[in-house]
């Protein structure tokens, strides 16, 4: 009567082993699922934004381009200066607006900005931007929220999902 006893606990204990196979799968159906309208809440953002500066940019009648993550920009000044580097410390000029007009950061106001190229902890469409100017160039740099300060802004005058229109003036490359 024992034996028999242990062989149903060992064949229910089997069986419930087995069975757990639907619980395990439910868990990846239901990350698939949160993943899923996870992209699609991102891609509507991402055309949001998208649209929201095109239209912008048509207000002002400015000619820019946009790179395929979504930075736009104008060299509206060129020059034969210098190409920027990772690495190079640089000084700027620059005004920071957000699309409705709001003037958020300035050099008028906080001074010229000194940054590294590639470990400035700056927006990273900033860097990108700057990389594509020499030495003595203007131009406009229009950075959506992801290329910007994302989802929180930066705690201060930059609001959370806020796209900047960025001025900027590069002055020089700094020896040391």
């Amino acid at each position: 009567m024992k034996r028999i006893s242990i062989l149903i606990l060992v064949f229910l204990l089997f069986i419930a082993c087995n069975s757990d196979e639907g619980y395990t799968k439910q868990p990846h159906k239901q990350a698939r699922m949160i993943e899923d309208s996870l992209m699609k809440a991102n891609k509507f953002l991402l055309e949001r934004d998208s649209e929201l500066i095109q239209s912008y940019v048509n207000r002002h009648q400015w000619n820019m381009q946009c790179t395929s993550d979504g930075l736009w920009y104008q060299i509206y000044q060129k020059s034969e200066g210098k190409t920027l580097k990772n690495g190079d410390i640089i000084r700027y000029n620059y005004s920071i607006e957000l699309l409705d007009g709001t003037l958020c950061y300035s050099s008028d106001k906080d001074g010229i900005a000194q940054i590294k190229i590639g470990n400035s902890g700056k927006e990273s469409g900033l860097e990108k931007g700057l990389l594509m100017m020499r030495t003595g160039e203007k131009a406009r740099f229009i950075l959506p929220p992801h290329l910007a300060f994302g989802l929180i802004g930066d705690m201060k005058k930059i609001p959370a999902r806020s796209a900047l229109v960025y001025d900027i003036e590069l002055i020089e490359i700094v020896d040391f």
